[in-house]
């Protein structure tokens, strides 16, 4: 895993931790969290138009950002407690994707 990412996940065990909430952190509990975080980056676009979703205001962002960054850490708790090295199962993603969805040969 990427060395900030793994300074992140680090991080995340020790907030946590010192809280007493890795009792509530469950692969399942995790999932509901990202499902639930996910949802309210989504509700920032619901009934935009692709262009207003395109250009956003600075504050609008900002709150995005926020939400945007509540997906990461439950994301990476998640693949925590599971094992995974999200680095390596993005790229592995990747190349299957490659593989399904070959680019066109250039012109």
């Amino acid at each position: 895993m990427a060395t900030e990412l793994q300074a992140l996940t680090q991080a995340l065990r020790d907030f946590a931790q010192a809280r007493d909430w890795e009792q509530f952190h469950s692969p399942k509990n995790l999932a509901a969290a990202l499902s639930v975080e996910a949802a309210e980056l989504l509700e920032h676009f619901q009934w935009l138009t692709e262009a207003q979703s395109r250009a956003l205001p600075a504050d609008q962002r900002a709150e995005i950002g926020t939400e945007i960054a509540d997906v990461l850490l439950y994301l990476l708790q998640l693949a925590d407690k599971l094992g995974i090295d999200p680095v390596e199962a993005a790229k592995h993603k990747m190349l299957a994707n490659a593989v399904k969805y070959p680019a066109p040969p250039p012109a």
